[in-house]
Formats: C-alpha cells, sequence, structure tokens
C-alpha cells in the first residue's frame, strides 16, 4: 500500500515560502509527572549532545501517562506495517520488499535498517544476501511480533514518550494482521503506562466506499474488541480521541467530509474527540464547504512532512504559517496538534530521480527547531511522524549506523542510534512546559 507521502499532492512537497517567521491547565498527574523528572532531565541535558558519544543514562521509571487529555501530549504515529516470513502472518516480506516472496536490493523499499542488536533471536528475521560490515547475516524485524511492538513502547516509557496513534490502514482492513498489531499495542501499551488511540488512513480506499468501511471498522472495535474501555486508551474532554488521516478534496467531496464528521461528532454510541489530518494549505482553502469543513474537527492536524523553506541555503521544515494557523483554529473553536518530523528520504522506494526530496536530518536541528517554534506559540501538544517509518527515512526509533553493504542506506551519521528517541523525549519536555528549550545541538565536525 502506498505510504502517506506517495498520495500527497506534489504541491506540498515542493518548497515554500511559508517558513520565513519562525488553554494551558495542567492536571495533577502532570503536576507530579514534571516534579518526579526536574532534576535528572536537568543534569541529563546540561553537556547537549555531541557526535559519537553516548546519551547520559536515562530514568529506569517512568510514571504512568494521564491518559484523559490530549493536552501536554507529544504521540507518535506508530505505522506497524512490517511483515517478515515466518512471523505467522504470510505475508511475506511486507513493506521491507516491493516483492512479498522476496527481499534483494533491487526490491527494497525503506530507506533506514534498523538496529537490530537489542532484539532477541525470537524476533530476528534473517534478511536472505543482505550482510553486515563485519559479514554477519543481517535481520529485520515484524510488527506481528507482540514481543517487537512491547520492546517499541518500552523505548518510548524509557525515553519519556507520551505513546502512540497506531496507524490503521483503511485499504488494508481485510488483512486480519491488522488487528493483531493492534492487539500487540493494545498490551504494550498497558504493560508500559503508555497512551494510544487509533488514526485511520484513508490512504487507497475508493470514495464510493471509504464512508461505509471506516464507520463499520470503528463500530466493530468498539463494540467488539472494546478498545474505548482500555485504561490505556486516550480520552480528551470524555471522548475516545480518534485521529482520522486523509481529508483531502482530490480524494471525495466536501459532503462526504461532513458526513464523516456528522458521525464522528454527533453519534450518541460511537462519538469522538475528533483529530482530522489534512493538508498543510487548508486556512487558504477555496472550497466554502471545505473550508467549513475543517473548522468543523474537534483538533486538526495539517500534514507537514515533506514542506520546506530555505534558510541560508538548507531546507528547513516550514513552520512559519503555524502562527495563523493556530489563530485560525482558536477562532473556529478547534484544538492545534502540529506534525513534527525529523527529516525525510524515498530513493530506495520511489527511485534515484526523487533524490532532491531528500530532507537531511542536520544532526538533529532540523526536528529540534519544530519543537522550539510549537512551544514558543504556545501549542501544548505534537504528533510526531514517525516512530519506525523507515520507508521515507521519518523514523525516530533506533536505526543502524552500520547497516548491510549490499544496498544504499540512510544513517544517523555516528550519532548513537537512539538519538531521535532521545531528541523526542527532550521535546516531549519542551511542549509539556517542563524545560524552556531542546537541548544544544552540538556536533563535531
Amino acid at each position: 500500500m502506498a505510504s502517506r507521502n506517495c498520495v500527497v499532492p506534489a504541491r506540498q512537497l515542493r518548497e515554500n515560502e511559508h517558513g520565513r517567521e519562525p488553554d494551558m491547565k495542567c492536571h495533577f498527574t502532570n503536576f507530579v509527572t514534571a516534579l518526579s523528572l526536574f532534576v535528572l532531565p536537568a543534569l541529563m541535558s546540561i553537556t547537549g549532545l555531541v557526535r559519537g558519544s553516548d546519551n547520559p543514562p536515562l530514568a529506569t521509571t517512568r510514571p504512568t501517562i494521564d491518559a484523559a487529555t490530549l493536552h501536554h501530549k507529544v504521540l507518535c504515529g506508530y505505522q506497524g506495517w512490517f511483515r517478515c516470513p515466518g512471523d505467522g502472518t504470510n505475508e511475506g516480506w511486507k513493506h521491507w520488499s516491493r516483492r512479498r516472496e522476496t527481499i534483494m536490493p533491487k526490491s527494497l523499499t525503506f530507506e533506514m535498517w534498523p538496529d537490530m542488536t537489542e532484539y532477541t533471536d525470537d524476533e530476528k528475521y534473517a534478511a536472505p544476501g543482505f550482510t553486515y560490515p563485519d559479514g554477519k547475516s543481517a535481520y529485520l524485524f515484524s510488527s506481528a511480533n507482540r514481543k517487537t511492538v512491547e520492546r517499541h513502547f518500552k523505548w518510548m516509557q524509557e525515553y519519556g514518550i507520551d505513546g502512540a496513534f497506531v496507524q490503521r490502514f483503511l485499504a488494508d482492513l481485510g488483512n486480519p494482521s491488522s488487528d493483531r498489531v493492534l492487539e500487540n499495542v493494545r498490551a504494550a501499551a498497558a504493560n508500559t503506562g503508555r497512551v494510544y488511540a487509533v488514526c485511520y488512513d484513508l490512504s487507497g480506499t475508493s470514495k464510493e466506499t471509504v464512508y461505509d468501511k471506516l464507520v463499520a471498522d470503528w463500530k466493530r472495535l468498539v463494540d467488539e474488541k472494546q478498545i474505548t474501555q482500555d485504561e490505556r486508551y486516550l480520552h480528551h474532554n470524555g471522548k475516545p480521541v480518534l485521529f482520522v488521516w486523509g481529508f483531502y478534496s482530490e480524494r471525495f467531496d466536501a459532503a462526504m467530509a461532513h458526513r464523516i464528521i456528522d458521525f464522528f461528532k454527533t453519534d450518541p454510541k460511537y462519538g469522538v474527540t475528533l483529530v482530522g489530518g489534512c493538508q498543510w494549505y487548508w486556512k487558504n482553502e477555496k472550497d466554502a464547504e471545505w473550508a467549513r469543513a475543517f473548522r468543523r474537527f474537534d483538533v486538526i492536524s495539517p500534514w507537514n512532512v515533506g514542506n520546506t523553506t530555505k534558510i541560508d541555503g538548507r531546507k528547513e521544515a516550514a513552520t512559519g504559517y503555524w502562527k495563523d494557523d493556530l489563530a485560525e483554529a482558536k477562532r473556529a473553536g478547534v484544538l492545534y496538534l502540529p506534525v513534527i518530523y525529523p527529516g525525510f528520504g524515498w530513493t530506495n522506494l520511489k527511485g534515484k530521480g526523487p533524490a532532491a526530496a531528500t530532507i537531511p536530518r542536520l544532526g538533529g536541528e532540523f526536528f529540534s527547531r519544530q519543537f522550539n517554534t510549537a512551544a514558543d506559540l504556545g501549542m501544548d501538544m505534537a504528533y510526531v511522524a514517525m516512530f519506525d517509518e523507515v520507508d521515507e527515512g521519518t523514523a525516530i526509533f533506533k536505526v543502524s549506523n552500520s547497516p548491510p553493504l549490499e544496498a544504499n542506506f540512510a544513517t544517523y551519521e555516528g550519532l548513537p542510534s537512539d538519538r531521535y528517541l532521545h531528541l523526542t523525549g527532550e521535546g516531549a519536555k519542551v511542549i509539556r512546559g517542563e524545560r524552556k528549550t531542546m537541548p544544544e545541538i552540538q556536533i563535531e565536525p
């Protein structure tokens, strides 16, 4: 299935000039969290982050995250779409290779090789023909493996990340492993004290079937799976949070958008706090009914991955429009959930032609600036895209700096493999108001 950037209009990926400009009531749980994490995080961040050095020691325990509000949260998108032969799904090398039955250099669809050093033998799936620089066989993971999903959530816990929006792809719901991954996430969130919520991705679903599929699956999750009764399922204003991504006028008309919004905002049994994922230029929408639809979400989250500007010849995330976005959202009575991402690249997925779309990470500076901008504007929540998205080079989890030599892979350029987990945890402190800015990025030449 195509991933998000594959279906976003090309104008969203082009560089633009919008980046020229660079209800805060704290719940008691958040107050306790801030106190419990104050001294150690301060000591951790004094020296900054230096190339090649290990990150400072992390707290061995983290408080359980308050599941009653979106405020003061940093949540990562969790794709959970990776499969391997032998994982019990019969889906082959799904999302690792464009050929499910085999994996080879020419069939690769991902940009970064995960750091597998911490995974146990029963989580490792040998990738035939791929070897690490030391000559040893290379391995990949499957999101269908419950132990692996729990490992990922333990990393969230260890680094102070609040939880995840688990992606649920409407076009792939006929596959039983979709439910399996969701169950893995439920168990992992319960065991680690993280929160989670479902994020439906409407990509690849026809406009004729999108409403029926979406509503039917949500009803099943509520009635049969009873996910909204989970202690760890995220709520806001007394309702379960549901993210629906894909409100693009290129996909369906405004009438369909309103029909979806009507159901999720008004149904007495299945109603939710609705997060709507849409184009970054939503505020300039000319169609009156689409413009009205964007202002009916409970929370708006404009997709910003690939949206850049040039500063001193370098690509930076376009965030200059956030201030006006936030003001417009407030006028409409809508909360604003900014999308923050660490970089981008998809040369293995798309070929050498789109190499110009690559967005360098700048050692983490690209990522950190977005957190600082969000905090400066008073935003107290953020969506990090993504936790495990190695397909398009936006992953923040542990990535190998010594990937197999049989193909070209992006790395963290010698920086610790937990670099972006650490930065995301620090960004969460900024969003929660526990520190004023991100640690200074120090990179030795």
